[in-house]
Protein backbone atom coordinates (compact mmCIF):
# COMPACT_ATOMS: atom_id res chain seq x y z
CA UNK A 1 0.00 0.00 0.00
CA UNK A 2 1.15 3.48 -0.63
CA UNK A 3 -0.40 5.75 1.96
CA UNK A 4 1.64 8.90 2.02
CA UNK A 5 -0.39 11.64 3.63
CA UNK A 6 1.03 14.76 5.29
CA UNK A 7 0.68 13.18 8.74
CA UNK A 8 4.22 12.05 9.53
CA UNK A 9 6.21 8.92 8.85
CA UNK A 10 5.02 6.99 11.92
CA UNK A 11 1.33 7.57 11.17
CA UNK A 12 1.77 6.65 7.49
CA UNK A 13 3.75 3.54 8.43
CA UNK A 14 0.93 2.38 10.72
CA UNK A 15 -1.68 2.92 8.00
CA UNK A 16 0.49 0.94 5.60
CA UNK A 17 0.93 -2.07 7.90
CA UNK A 18 -2.35 -2.15 9.84
CA UNK A 19 -5.68 -2.72 8.06
CA UNK A 20 -7.40 -1.96 11.38
CA UNK A 21 -5.67 1.43 11.60
CA UNK A 22 -6.80 2.21 8.07
CA UNK A 23 -10.43 1.31 8.84
CA UNK A 24 -10.36 3.38 12.04
CA UNK A 25 -8.86 6.36 10.18
CA UNK A 26 -11.58 6.17 7.54
CA UNK A 27 -14.24 5.91 10.23
CA UNK A 28 -12.86 9.02 11.95
CA UNK A 29 -12.72 10.99 8.68
CA UNK A 30 -15.73 13.21 9.28
CA UNK A 31 -16.06 16.72 10.64
CA UNK A 32 -12.29 16.98 11.14
CA UNK A 33 -9.45 17.60 8.69
CA UNK A 34 -8.44 14.34 7.04
CA UNK A 35 -4.90 14.70 8.38
CA UNK A 36 -6.28 14.61 11.90
CA UNK A 37 -8.46 11.57 11.18
CA UNK A 38 -5.68 9.60 9.48
CA UNK A 39 -3.08 10.48 12.13
CA UNK A 40 -5.41 9.47 14.98
CA UNK A 41 -4.76 5.69 14.82
CA UNK A 42 -1.03 6.23 15.44
CA UNK A 43 -1.80 8.44 18.43
CA UNK A 44 -4.36 5.90 19.68
CA UNK A 45 -1.73 3.13 19.45
CA UNK A 46 0.74 5.35 21.31
CA UNK A 47 -1.80 6.03 24.06
CA UNK A 48 -2.64 2.33 24.37
CA UNK A 49 1.06 1.47 24.38
CA UNK A 50 0.83 -1.17 21.63
CA UNK A 51 -0.35 -2.00 18.13
CA UNK A 52 -4.07 -1.68 17.58
CA UNK A 53 -6.05 -4.86 18.16
CA UNK A 54 -9.75 -5.18 17.34
CA UNK A 55 -10.46 -7.65 20.16
CA UNK A 56 -8.75 -5.47 22.75
CA UNK A 57 -10.55 -2.31 21.61
CA UNK A 58 -13.91 -4.12 21.41
CA UNK A 59 -13.51 -5.31 24.99
CA UNK A 60 -12.14 -2.08 26.43
CA UNK A 61 -14.22 -0.47 29.16
CA UNK A 62 -16.30 2.10 27.22
CA UNK A 63 -15.78 4.93 29.73
CA UNK A 64 -12.05 4.30 29.88
CA UNK A 65 -11.90 4.22 26.07
CA UNK A 66 -13.65 7.60 25.92
CA UNK A 67 -10.96 8.81 28.31
CA UNK A 68 -8.27 7.62 25.89
CA UNK A 69 -10.00 9.49 23.05
CA UNK A 70 -10.60 12.64 25.12
CA UNK A 71 -7.04 12.95 26.45
CA UNK A 72 -5.60 16.26 25.25
CA UNK A 73 -5.36 16.75 22.39
CA UNK A 74 -8.55 14.79 21.74
CA UNK A 75 -8.35 12.26 18.93
CA UNK A 76 -11.50 13.70 17.34
CA UNK A 77 -13.73 16.71 17.60
CA UNK A 78 -16.36 14.42 19.17
CA UNK A 79 -14.30 12.06 21.34
CA UNK A 80 -17.21 10.36 23.15
CA UNK A 81 -19.21 9.59 20.01
CA UNK A 82 -16.20 8.54 17.97
CA UNK A 83 -14.77 6.34 20.72
CA UNK A 84 -18.11 4.51 20.74
CA UNK A 85 -18.05 4.21 16.95
CA UNK A 86 -14.52 2.81 16.95
CA UNK A 87 -15.54 0.25 19.57
CA UNK A 88 -18.63 -0.64 17.52
CA UNK A 89 -16.47 -1.12 14.43
CA UNK A 90 -14.06 -3.33 16.37
CA UNK A 91 -16.93 -5.39 17.82
CA UNK A 92 -18.26 -5.99 14.30
CA UNK A 93 -14.79 -6.99 13.11
CA UNK A 94 -14.47 -9.47 15.99
CA UNK A 95 -17.95 -10.92 15.46
CA UNK A 96 -17.88 -11.13 11.67
CA UNK A 97 -14.17 -11.49 10.82
CA UNK A 98 -12.51 -12.93 13.93
CA UNK A 99 -10.88 -9.56 14.60
CA UNK A 100 -9.02 -9.64 11.26
CA UNK A 101 -9.72 -6.27 9.62
CA UNK A 102 -8.08 -7.28 6.34
CA UNK A 103 -10.58 -10.15 6.02
CA UNK A 104 -13.18 -7.51 5.12
CA UNK A 105 -11.55 -7.23 1.70
CA UNK A 106 -9.05 -10.09 1.40
CA UNK A 107 -11.29 -12.54 -0.49
CA UNK A 108 -14.08 -10.34 -1.81
CA UNK A 109 -15.11 -11.93 -5.10
CA UNK A 110 -16.44 -8.78 -6.75
CA UNK A 111 -16.58 -5.05 -6.35
CA UNK A 112 -20.23 -5.33 -5.36
CA UNK A 113 -19.36 -7.84 -2.62
CA UNK A 114 -16.50 -5.64 -1.41
CA UNK A 115 -18.79 -2.61 -1.24
CA UNK A 116 -21.46 -4.66 0.57
CA UNK A 117 -18.94 -5.82 3.20
CA UNK A 118 -17.56 -2.34 3.81
CA UNK A 119 -21.01 -0.74 3.83
CA UNK A 120 -22.16 -3.28 6.45
CA UNK A 121 -19.53 -2.04 8.91
CA UNK A 122 -20.78 0.37 11.60
CA UNK A 123 -20.09 3.96 10.61
CA UNK A 124 -19.64 3.23 6.90
CA UNK A 125 -22.56 4.80 5.08
CA UNK A 126 -22.92 4.76 1.32
CA UNK A 127 -20.44 7.54 0.53
CA UNK A 128 -17.80 6.45 3.06
CA UNK A 129 -18.04 2.84 1.82
CA UNK A 130 -17.54 3.96 -1.78
CA UNK A 131 -14.55 6.09 -0.80
CA UNK A 132 -13.03 3.17 1.10
CA UNK A 133 -13.52 0.82 -1.86
CA UNK A 134 -11.76 3.42 -4.02
CA UNK A 135 -8.98 3.71 -1.44
CA UNK A 136 -8.52 -0.06 -1.42
CA UNK A 137 -8.40 -0.20 -5.21
CA UNK A 138 -6.19 2.82 -5.80
CA UNK A 139 -3.76 2.47 -2.86
CA UNK A 140 -3.85 -1.23 -1.86
CA UNK A 141 -4.41 -2.83 -5.26
CA UNK A 142 -7.52 -4.57 -3.92
CA UNK A 143 -9.30 -4.75 -7.24
CA UNK A 144 -11.92 -7.46 -7.58
CA UNK A 145 -13.94 -7.28 -10.79
CA UNK A 146 -16.23 -4.27 -10.71
CA UNK A 147 -14.41 -2.38 -7.93
CA UNK A 148 -14.42 0.93 -9.83
CA UNK A 149 -18.17 0.65 -10.46
CA UNK A 150 -18.74 -0.19 -6.78
CA UNK A 151 -16.70 2.88 -5.78
CA UNK A 152 -18.82 5.14 -7.98
CA UNK A 153 -17.16 8.37 -9.08
CA UNK A 154 -14.55 7.91 -6.33
CA UNK A 155 -13.12 5.04 -8.36
CA UNK A 156 -12.65 7.14 -11.50
CA UNK A 157 -9.11 7.15 -12.77
CA UNK A 158 -7.49 10.57 -12.57
CA UNK A 159 -10.12 11.94 -10.19
CA UNK A 160 -9.34 14.06 -7.14
CA UNK A 161 -12.41 13.53 -4.98
CA UNK A 162 -11.24 11.81 -1.80
CA UNK A 163 -8.40 10.48 0.33
CA UNK A 164 -8.13 7.65 -2.22
CA UNK A 165 -6.61 10.17 -4.65
CA UNK A 166 -4.04 11.77 -2.35
CA UNK A 167 -0.44 10.83 -3.08
CA UNK A 168 1.32 14.14 -2.38
CA UNK A 169 0.73 17.79 -1.42
CA UNK A 170 -0.52 18.86 -4.90
CA UNK A 171 -3.08 16.03 -5.00
CA UNK A 172 -4.19 16.95 -1.46
CA UNK A 173 -4.75 20.50 -2.69
CA UNK A 174 -6.80 19.23 -5.62
CA UNK A 175 -8.97 17.07 -3.35
CA UNK A 176 -9.52 20.02 -1.01
CA UNK A 177 -10.49 22.25 -3.95
CA UNK A 178 -12.97 19.62 -5.15
CA UNK A 179 -14.53 19.35 -1.69
CA UNK A 180 -14.85 23.14 -1.40
CA UNK A 181 -16.47 23.22 -4.82
CA UNK A 182 -18.99 20.58 -3.75
CA UNK A 183 -19.82 22.47 -0.54
CA UNK A 184 -20.33 25.68 -2.50
CA UNK A 185 -22.56 23.90 -5.01
CA UNK A 186 -24.64 22.39 -2.20
CA UNK A 187 -25.28 25.87 -0.76
CA UNK A 188 -26.67 27.18 -4.05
Amino acid sequence: MVMSLPIGDEANALLNRSPLALLIAMLLDQQVPLERAFAAPAELARRLGRELDAEEIAGYDPEAFVGVFAEKPALHRYPKAMAARVQGLCRALVEQYGGDAEAVWRDAGSGAELYKRVHALPGFGEQKAKIFVALLGKRLDVRPDGWRKAAGSYGDEGSYRSVADIVDEPSLGRVRAYKQEMKAAAKR
